[in-house]
């Protein structure tokens, strides 16, 4: 019916059902909106896009940093049927300039700290800034007309285009839809037990899934509150957990912050005890960091997804967590998965293969990109590229990207294995395996490690304890000792870039 705001819009939903609840806490600029004021500021900025000639399908950029204006642009997009597009702002402008050629918006919203940037990639701007009241885009929503009324979408339409990094040349703009949204927060929001009583603290980036998604959009969805940090910092993220006057009792992450905290002086000291779910995905984490945030009294939640899956692909549940460690858990309630072979058969038990998932929280495909659309599925099943294998109870074990697998005499080898026995060295604060060429081998493991401070280790001391924990052709043959890994903005470390830099391989375009 006309008029009606559609199923998707949540926030209209709690405006009017929980008006005086907090939806957002920016904590960077202390700003505080309940839903009924994102509601207002939503509506406003709907009448503002729209009066700017956003319509329904047109595209609009957003370059900033971790802000509540992600979530106002989102649902205002929803409400014309526009579609969000949120910017990498690590990359390059050359980087940039690509993907805002191959998606055309029509507009690009920015942070302040992006104006040059943003002159160098679009006519058509409009801008943030926090600590101005007068910015253009507070100007926008105050002068705004009354917003159009909401359009009638179905799951099908498109909610936002979401650009993955690319291994090698272009990256791909996965198309997010309204539905896989939505089946992401039924997905999560079940194991994770979010409720209108969940607070959490997001720290990931919002331009990436992990971001926006876990578990940001469930709790709005639920109608709890998000309290987003604008940049991470481990030490800060300590004090905020145990703030008994933020209440947060739900937190996500990738490895590396878990890692960065774990090895954070205030770590022993945090109060951890209002955490009720702490969940890790987007790459193998470390058993040392699970163990070390177990015994905080803290099991971590592992989980599979990527920016295809909206996320959730699976996740270990709560009762499982400590009995089930290192496990990604089981597929998603709505979510189906299988494990095949090269020749697309099924494999046994035990044996490890690439992991295919389908369901209605999967991509229909990539942004004019048929091609890539068309090879990436095998009747309507999505190929991951993750390599896994299923325990006789049927929990997932991810174990390593299956492209960062190399073949050493013949024998497959997965990196997050070998780096699992790395980190049980204490004078290892982070690390890394990558194949490198062998002539007599094919390939070999090198190890890249980073020592915590002051701590005297050497390349003979990692292989000496590699040989006792590993068989031979798993054991690196070489190690290479530098100040940090190269992260990606989720802290994903960038093999490929360890590649270029120690095995001579190509760079990529994308990082």
């Amino acid at each position: 019916m006309p008029g009606i705001a559609p199923t998707y819009d949540w926030i209209a939903h709690h405006a009017g059902r929980r008006p005086r609840q907090l939806a957002i806490h920016d904590l960077q600029t202390a700003r505080k909106f309940t839903y009924a004021e994102l509601d207002r500021r939503t509506g406003q900025l709907t009448a503002a896009l729209a009066a700017m000639g956003i319509a329904r399908g047109d595209r609009v950029a957003l370059l900033a940093p971790n802000c509540a204006e992600y979530f106002e642009l989102q649902f205002a997009c929803g409400r014309l049927g526009a579609i969000m597009l949120p910017l990498n702002w690590r990359l390059t402008v050359p980087e940039l300039r690509y993907i805002l050629g191959d998606s055309t918006p029509k507009l690009l919203v920015h942070d302040s700290g992006f104006r040059d940037q943003a002159a160098q990639l679009s006519d058509h701007r409009l801008e943030i800034d926090p600590e101005r009241p007068d910015s253009a885009y507070e100007t926008a929503l105050a002068s705004a007309p009354p917003p159009p009324a909401p359009l009638e979408l179905t799951h099908d339409d498109i909610a936002m285009v979401m650009y993955t990094s690319g291994t090698t040349g272009h990256p791909k703009g996965a198309i997010i839809t309204h539905g896989m949204v939505f089946w992401n927060a039924v997905n999560l929001g079940i194991p994770a037990m979010i409720s209108p009583l969940t607070v959490q603290l997001v720290i990931l980036p919002l331009f990436h899934t992990g971001g926006l998604n876990c578990y940001a959009n469930p709790v709005l969805h639920a109608g709890g509150t998000i309290l987003i940090m604008r940049a991470f910092d481990p030490g800060q993220a300590l004090d905020y957990i145990s703030d008994p006057a933020l209440g947060i009792t739900h937190f996500f992450g990738v490895p590396a912050p878990y890692q960065f905290m774990m090895q954070h002086p205030k770590f022993q000291g945090a109060d951890l005890s209002r955490l009720k779910i702490s969940g890790v995905g987007g790459a193998p984490c470390a058993l040392a960091i699970l163990e070390g945030w177990s015994a905080r009294g803290v099991p971590l939640l592992q989980g599979w997804g990527m920016t295809e899956t909206s996320p959730a692909g699976t996740m270990v549940d709560a009762a499982d967590a400590i009995r089930k460690v290192g496990s990604a858990g089981k597929a998603m309630m709505h979510t189906a998965i299988r494990i095949v072979d090269s020749t697309g058969a099924n494999v046994a038990q035990g044996e490890i293969g690439e992991l295919l998932i389908k369901g209605p929280n999967i991509t229909p495909g990539y942004w004019n990109k048929p091609e890539a659309t068309a090879s990436s599925f095998t009747d309507g099943w999505l190929h991951t590229g993750d390599a896994a294998r299923l325990d006789d109870e049927g929990f997932v074990y991810i174990v390593d990207r299956w492209k960062d697998m190399y073949i050493s005499g013949g024998e497959n080898v997965y990196p997050a294995e070998v780096e699992n026995v790395l980190f049980q060295l204490p004078e290892v604060a982070d690390a890394a395996i990558i194949g490198v060429p062998s002539e007599r081998w094919g390939e070999v493991g090198m190890a890249i490690v980073v020592r915590k401070p002051g701590q005297d280790l050497d390349e003979g001391d990692i292989i000496r304890h590699c040989l006792g924990q590993l068989a031979k052709f798993k054991v690196p043959q070489s190690v290479a000792f530098v100040d940090v890994l190269p992260r990606n903005a989720t802290g994903k470390v960038l093999k490929r870039e360890l590649k270029v830099q120690f095995a001579g391989g190509s760079a990529p375009a994308i990082s």
